[in-house]
């Protein structure tokens, strides 16, 4: 049986709004409880799609970072063009690093990265990364163990080409994060095996806010926002939300 695949959604509540950003092989489905909740709280939250994500593999392998930065921006610029001036961002691994690059380009309330990378593992653990998507993508779909071996073998043959754009747009990030200036908070799964955890106090200590905290979670690894700590996390990222300073 077919199950559907998560879909952008855009929760319009209250006048602030928090642009969410899901991670690479993500969808909104990583940050869908978190719009929830902030849409209970009073926020309005919108979170896109990436292109090739939330489809089949073999739509994502032909697609890379520069594409899905657009979508990232095409994000914030929905928000301004629906009437929201004042815009925070938070976002998973690859939507972390996108938020920090929102944050050097785009005028930001505040900026809430999790488990962003700032460094990056070999092309081949990526890639492999790509494949156990695949697999899960087509057991949601139904389909025959034997054709699921089939077709990941198919994406094995294909590899993804943009995959060394992803290292060095992520690298170049890490490059730049000095340019932030906006308030941020760096969150982190102590037991995330997917990125180097000292990613989180290289951003902490490398951006120039003024006002900025970090928080471990001891409990969660990479998709925090899923983990055993997602009300916890939920509840620090709007405390953060409710000391900026908003003018709305």
């Amino acid at each position: 049986m077919r199950i559907a695949q998560p879909k952008p959604f855009f929760f319009e509540q209250g006048k602030r709004a928090v642009l969410l950003l899901h991670g690479f092989t993500g969808t909104s489905a990583d940050v869908r409880m978190l719009g929830r909740f902030l849409e209970k709280k009073g926020y309005t939250s919108l979170a896109p799609h990436y292109r090739g994500h939330g489809v089949p593999p073999e739509e994502l392998i032909k697609t890379g970072p520069q594409q899905w930065w657009e979508d990232a921006l095409a994000g914030y610029n929905k928000l301004i063009e629906a009437g929201y001036t004042e815009i925070a961002v938070a976002g998973l691994s690859l939507g972390g690093v996108f938020s920090l690059k929102l944050g050097y380009n785009k005028p930001l309330k505040g900026i809430v990265t999790m488990c962003a990378p700032m460094t990056m593992r070999t092309t081949d653990i990526m890639f492999q990364g790509v494949l156990e998507y695949a697999e899960e993508y087509k057991k949601y779909e139904g389909k025959d163990p034997d054709v699921i071996e089939r077709e990941v073998a198919a994406l094995r043959e294909k590899t993804m080409p943009s995959l060394p754009d992803l290292r060095e747009l992520i690298y170049k990030v890490s490059e730049n994060v000095e340019q932030i200036y906006s308030p941020l908070f760096v969150t982190q799964g102590t037991l995330d095996t997917v990125i180097n955890p000292d990613s989180a106090t290289y951003i902490y200590e490398q951006t120039e806010s003024v006002e900025k905290q970090i928080k471990w979670y001891e409990k969660s690894g990479h998709v925090i926002t899923l983990g055993p700590e997602k009300e916890q996390l939920h509840e620090d990222i709007y405390e953060f939300l409710e000391s900026l300073d908003w003018n709305v």
